[in-house]
């Protein structure tokens, strides 16, 4: 409109009748401008923006964020809407556009994934507001700054925990294993029932109670479960955004946690160029608690890891067998060879599961087709590292120990099924 007034004035300099229009139609457009300020500005309280999410965000999981926008005008605005989002998301071209009717509500929904550990700053709602006339903007300030912390992936935790209760895990490809042995522990005795083992009647009950009645036995219970978390610089590598060890930490927690569903106790042990954190293997009641509130304090600078360390706080601290499940990556054969000593000492006292991760970006390059020579190199060197993982597992099971090859994306279902597997050996 201004443009076109404009070409108004220049017209008028050749047609003199023109420039008195031209005049009329300025005032006349600086008129409404006014009237619409005046009507954006009528009201002081003409807007309100909350922002609503939980108390702490999921590591690694989509996590939802509620914003809802009320319009106090009583028409129908125009309004585009900045949510300040915390730095570590990188989004700093968040916009969303909404018309909201006069005195109604407007939700709007949107997920983030972090991506680490930590703290989350939220700032303010900016909130741009378009009457009908669509002449000026408002912009309105809502101070919604707020701190969320990202916690180690206990949505992961709840589906685990919900499929695990309603005998579902086989649906996220959790596998059930049928028992080998039976357990020694004496549970019951009861009267036989047709299915019952003939071979578990008790003939001295039966003789005194006149009926058949049998032994019943139930799973050994309260063994010790630890997770050991490797916080070196072989767990720095990230695979979608997330790194080893965070994947690691994510696994933990739903581990400890079927464990603590299984009956047994839970324990977390955290190591780099030291040990660092340690919590007993227990079943009381915040035990879950206290592993979450551990591994959301991880910290770490990468440094290289000491084994050696390792085993010599395991063995003053863990006094009874256990099972150990040490989380940690091996790049080359060399760097895993400079540790086997530590792990085999560390499996003459207990039973040692050493879970290590698949290069997904390998297998990616061995897949892709060579088209010339310097693919036909990369191909060769990535067969040569994925060759070298498949050797520390075949070196793993010669000396005795237990090994897990996974990939990042498929860890906690691969330790999840590997746990249940050793306890239906009864190896535990």
């Amino acid at each position: 409109m201004l443009a076109a007034i404009v070409l108004l004035f220049i017209i008028s300099f050749f047609a003199e009748p023109l420039y008195n229009i031209a005049i009329a139609a300025l005032l006349l457009l600086g008129i409404i401008v006014l009237i619409d300020i005046l009507v954006l500005y009528s009201r002081r309280n003409a807007f309100n923006a909350e922002r609503h999410t939980a108390e702490r965000f999921s590591n690694g999981d989509e996590n939802p964020v509620h914003l809802i926008l009320q319009n106090n005008y009583s028409f129908t605005a125009r309004v585009v809407i900045i949510d300040e989002l915390p730095f570590q998301f990188q989004q700093y071209n968040w916009k969303r556009k909404a018309v909201i009717k006069g005195g109604r509500e407007h939700h709007i929904n949107y997920t983030l994934r972090p991506l680490q550990r930590g703290e989350y700053h939220f700032g303010a709602i900016n909130v741009f507001v378009t009457s009908p006339l669509r002449f000026a903007e408002r912009r309105i300030i809502f101070d919604r700054h707020t701190v969320i912390p990202a916690y180690p992936s206990f949505q992961q935790l709840k589906r685990y925990q919900l499929l695990a209760f309603t005998n579902r895990l086989n649906e996220t490809g959790v596998r059930r294993l049928r028992k080998l042995g039976s357990s020694t522990e004496f549970e019951q005795i009861k009267e036989y029932v047709l299915g019952d083992d003939y071979k578990k009647v008790n003939w001295k009950a039966t003789a005194r109670r006149g009926d058949i009645m049998v032994n019943t036995y139930t799973d050994e219970k309260s063994q010790h479960i630890y997770c050991l978390v490797d916080k070196g610089r072989n767990m720095k590598m990230p695979f979608e955004g997330l790194t080893l060890l965070d994947y690691a930490i994510n696994a933990s927690l739903v581990v400890a946690n079927v464990a603590l569903l299984k009956h047994d106790k839970a324990g977390l042990l955290t190591f780099s160029n030291k040990p660092e954190t340690f919590l007993p293997a227990d079943r009381k009641g915040m035990q879950m608690e206290m592993i979450l509130e551990n591994l959301y304090r991880q910290q770490t600078n990468f440094a290289e890891s000491d084994f050696e360390a390792l085993y010599a706080h395991v063995h003053s601290k863990i006094k009874s067998r256990s099972l150990l499940i040490l989380f940690t990556n091996f790049e080359s054969i060399t760097s895993f060879q400079r540790q086997l000593p530590y792990l085999r000492r560390l499996a003459k006292h207990h039973l040692l599961l050493v879970v290590f991760f698949e290069n997904t970006e390998l297998r990616q390059l061995r897949d892709k087709p060579a088209e010339n020579l310097e693919d036909i190199y990369i191909k060769t060197i990535a067969d040569k590292f994925a060759f070298e993982k498949r050797l520390i597992a075949k070196e793993l099971q010669q000396h005795g120990i237990l090994s897990l090859l996974t990939t990042p994306q498929q860890l906690t279902i691969n330790a999840i099924n590997k746990y249940i597997e050793l306890k239906a050996r009864q190896v535990i």
